[in-house]
């Protein structure tokens, strides 16, 4: 493999690489076959730089240089490696500006928008770094005499890390940070429409004085080097955030070793919107749920039920406020391009076939096109109704800027409708009412419940995921992510007071 280290003293994040290299074993390199791919803009279809497109060989190399360096990572003190993972947030601190331009660069969102996101992940690292002074265990009592229990964490050992696109810097904090914390060895698969942030971690984890082979970051496509590294015998834990189609790949064939998975997939979320509601501000969550990020959110609010009482009030209010959205890449747009032309193209497919299905689209459905979108992947927001449960787009995550409204009756019927969907991840009810409110949290099915909020929105001291479909039970963020990259050993002391 070619090296392609640079002086780190003089790295500056701000100059995109011609080429963007993996990072394994602390150096940059090229892949072992020389091949690469481009990274297209998809606010303009243009090439922004070609990426390394990595094979089994190059994740052979980096699961090898990782198995060697974790037992020295890992008998570092926990306290110790939360201090490197603090300076590397410290770091990005410092670079929090060059971080936001390459989101925005590689999604097309907002610069306002990437560096919320770039904020997100830096408290994401301040949280998990604090808890290398609270990595706590347990201890209890035995029924024999003179014996002591105790319980405490340990490492997995190599974790493979493979991530989403939507929110590409934050997706990266959300695991590397906690993977490090709990003193494995952490390999980072980027994604592939989003390599810019996953390199500029790996420099600046490198810059911090996380070791050689502890920290690798693999770039390349699914099939080519995501599919190696979840079928490596060496890679304890294989954490994803993505589609339920390779989630099912992923459960499937790390279970044929018994390796630990976590699994954080889609989402087909409820807004209800009863008839004591705040309209204004129910249009307000319900704009942001399902339009913000373009829709790229894995907690996005693509079903919105009303109570029938405010259906056409509310609609004719939701309407009036998508037509004041704008689209584009500024501060002052609300959203930007959809990731790649793919999946553009897709979502546009599934709303062509629910209209032959006889929904009607209310706005948008289509392509944004002219001088101001170029070659660039934007759809227009879309709002569809007379859709049924059962239909395909009731119960498929399109991951874009649509959504449906859905009109019922009763309360009872809304909370029939919000549940039955083949996903399980976040939920959100607007009501004045404190009983309507408690039931709703009580019987909705989701890892997430909102009152008169959005669908979306998490913190970094707390725990993320979803039922059914939208994972396998385990939750990031938080201190919940430690028991995902730790394991639990009991341990027994057994003493003789006599021999004192």
């Amino acid at each position: 493999m070619l090296s392609t280290t640079p002086d780190r003293a003089r790295i500056d994040l701000s100059a995109i690489p011609s080429v963007i290299p993996n990072l394994i074993g602390g150096r940059d390199l090229l892949p072992a076959e020389s091949r690469l791919f481009s990274k297209i803009d998809p606010a303009t279809g243009g090439e922004i730089c070609k990426v390394a497109r990595s094979t089994a060989a190059d994740v052979r190399v980096a699961v090898e240089r990782a198995r060697q360096a974790q037992p020295a990572w890992a008998a570092t003190t926990v306290v110790k490696r939360g201090e490197i993972l603090r300076r590397i947030a410290i770091l990005m601190q410092e670079h929090r500006a060059a971080i936001a331009d390459l989101v925005s660069r590689e999604t097309g969102k907002s610069r306002k928008d990437a560096l919320g996101e770039t904020d997100a992940a830096i408290e994401m690292g301040f949280f998990v770094a604090g808890e290398g002074r609270r990595f706590y265990g347990q201890t209890t009592t035995s029924a024999v005499p003179n014996k002591s229990a105790m319980i405490v964490r340990q490492p997995l050992g190599v974790a493979g890390l493979i991530i989403a696109a939507n929110t590409p810097i934050a997706n990266v904090a959300w695991k590397a940070f906690p993977a490090l914390l709990c003193g494995n060895a952490a390999i980072l698969k980027a994604a592939e429409d989003t390599p810019l942030s996953a390199w500029a971690f790996g420099v600046l984890a490198h810059e911090a004085g996380v070791p050689e082979g502890v920290y690798a970051t693999v770039h390349g496509f699914g099939e080519e080097a995501g599919a190696p590294l979840v079928e490596h015998p060496d890679v304890a834990i294989v954490s994803f955030t993505g589609s339920c189609d390779v989630g099912r790949y992923i459960a499937e064939t790390a279970g044929r070793r018994l390796a630990k998975t976590c699994l954080e997939l889609g989402g087909k979320n409820p807004l209800i919107v009863c008839d004591d509601a705040d309209l204004a501000n129910a249009v307000t969550w319900t704009l942001g749920s399902a339009f913000s990020n373009a829709g790229q959110r894995c907690a996005a609010g693509s079903r919105i039920i009303v109570f029938d009482g405010v259906y056409d009030r509310f609609k004719a209010m939701l309407m009036e406020a998508v037509g004041r959205l704008k689209v584009g890449t500024a501060d002052t747009d609300d959203f930007g391009p959809v990731i790649n032309e793919e999946q553009m193209t897709n979502m546009l497919a599934a709303v062509a076939r629910a209209k032959a299905s006889g929904a009607a689209v209310l706005t948008g459905g289509q392509r944004l096109t002219g001088a101001s979108y170029g070659g660039g992947f934007f759809v227009a927001p879309t709002l569809i109704e007379d859709v049924r449960p059962q239909d395909e787009i009731s119960r498929s995550e399109l991951f874009g800027p649509i959504t449906c409204l859905y009109r019922v009756s009763t309360f009872d019927e809304a909370i029939a409708l919000a549940n039955d969907s083949p996903f399980g991840l976040t939920a959100s009810i607007h009501t004045q009412s404190l009983n309507r409110a408690m039931t709703f949290l009580a019987r909705i099915q989701s890892g997430v419940a909102v009152v008169n909020g959005g669908t979306y929105g998490s913190e970094p001291h707390l725990p993320f995921g979803g039922l059914r479909q939208s994972g396998n039970g385990w939750r990031e963020a938080g201190t919940q992510a430690l028991d995902v990259y730790s394991d639990l050993k009991t341990i027994y002391i057994n003493h003789n007071p006599n021999a004192v």
